[in-house]
């Protein structure tokens, strides 16, 4: 599933205005400071008041037989003989159709329990690495965000622990393999195994505060996104990827969607000319799934400006540099989900940040159903109203639809992001 499905999964649980469900999920439950174990009167504890997560807790020794999912909990307990819990580590627990494919772990308490073969000193983070893994909005919205939040949140002590995933492919683990180290200097454990672990404690699941947010009121240390790049900083340039260019233009990238479904540049080659004469050093950023990550950060950390359409590819704005200038083109129809989405990463990095929302004469669905048709001129009435609408979601606003860029109104912006990369490129290099 892509981040164009997950924009449906998200509206069509709530007719509520823009942001009432978000402040519903920052509210929704205790904060983790004040969080209480569960009223079983053992070391195994769940907290299941959250719209988006669950968080479960084992406070003493902690046996994983990956072969059948299951942590059986040893040693001296007041738990009750095979008393269960059950969970999904997984922070999408509002949106039943992709939980349904997260595979679910058993916590057991009493014997029998199975030997430990590798036994390991520190406590276990169990989570999951199904569900939207492989699109790279959802790797960091699902995964690294929520793992960052947790760590600060539950390991704000500086504790150090072993990361455990299910179902991580190995592919995810390769690409990301230097992200993870900065996390922990331990090898990641996979359920993948076929022999059993132990723990000296463990706890399972991923705190998420919402889409791309990191809300520092939540995290004991007061973490934010700008910490959170600290850490992409340090992932990806211990290798001295980071380029030295000249840098007498501001360095802008264009993230091209030519060959996707949806979204692309009609008049692309107009656009970059309009930028090179603007002054900007243009390059067209097009990532593939195998791209070096180290790479890209080199890339992009080197660069004044970021400009692309909606969509997954925007997640390297991560990249940036606080400072540096992105601009997110917004189609007909996904307002609330461009702001939510990338808005708040380019203000939580404190970039200068600016959208430009397209005008009905720029979507090529005016030229398919007419610029009158309720499409163009109620995209939010749409999109609440009605059986049906969120095939008309996929279809028509992300899949269908193509922009054409007034050259003259986009250049206007265009000349103001250049003059906000070239003073960021005149301060920072």
């Amino acid at each position: 599933m892509s981040l164009d499905q997950t924009i449906i999964m998200f509206v069509s649980f709530s007719d509520r205005p823009r942001g009432d469900l978000e402040t519903t999920i920052l509210q929704e439950g205790p904060s983790p400071q004040q969080r209480s174990q569960s009223s079983t009167g053992s070391q195994i504890s769940c907290d299941r008041s959250h719209l988006r997560y669950d968080l479960c807790s084992v406070n003493a020794t902690t046996i994983m037989d990956p072969t059948i999912s299951t942590f059986f909990v040893t040693g001296p307990t007041n738990s009750p003989p095979n008393f269960l819990e059950k969970i999904k580590p997984y922070p999408r627990k509002f949106e039943a159709f992709i939980m349904a494919q997260i595979k679910e772990l058993t916590i057991k308490s009493g014997p029998p329990s199975p030997l430990c073969q590798i036994r390991h000193r520190f406590p276990a983070l169990v989570f999951s690495d199904g569900g939207y893994t492989g699109n790279f909005f959802h790797d960091f919205n699902d995964g690294f965000i929520p793992l960052f939040i947790t760590l600060n949140t539950i390991f704000s002590d500086q504790q150090d622990f072993i990361l455990v995933a299910s179902e991580a492919p190995d592919w995810w683990i390769d690409k990301y393999k230097d992200l993870i180290q900065a996390f922990t200097k331990h090898p990641i454990v996979t359920l993948n195994d076929t022999v059993t672990h132990c723990f000296p404690s463990a706890t399972f699941g991923l705190i998420s505060h919402g889409f791309m947010i990191i809300n520092q009121t939540l995290i004991p240390n007061s973490k934010t996104f700008i910490d959170f790049r600290s850490l992409l900083d340090k992932s990806y340039t211990q290798n001295n990827q980071t380029l030295n260019l000249n840098n007498s233009k501001p360095r802008l990238l264009l993230a091209s969607r030519n060959g996707s479904i949806g979204r692309v540049i009609i008049n692309q080659n107009q656009v970059i000319k309009e930028m090179e004469e603007i002054g900007f050093d243009v390059t067209i950023f097009e990532p593939i799934s195998n791209s070096s990550l180290s790479e890209l950060y080199g890339l992009i950390n080197s660069s004044h400006a970021m400009v692309g359409v909606h969509g997954a590819a925007l997640t390297h704005s991560l990249f940036l540099r606080p400072g540096a200038v992105f601009v997110q083109v917004v189609p007909i129809g996904v307002e609330w989900a461009s702001d939510v989405y990338f808005g708040r990463v380019g203000r939580g990095l404190k970039l200068e940040y600016m959208e430009y929302r397209i005008g009905v004469e720029e979507s090529s669905l005016a030229e398919k159903y007419g610029k009158e048709s309720i499409l163009l001129r109620d995209p939010h009435g749409v999109q609440v109203k009605g059986e049906g609408w969120p095939t008309q979601i996929m279809d028509s606003y992300l899949k269908e639809q193509n922009v054409k860029l007034d050259i003259q109104r986009f250049g206007d912006y265009l000349k103001k992001a250049y003059d906000k990369a070239k003073k960021f490129m005149e301060r920072q290099g």
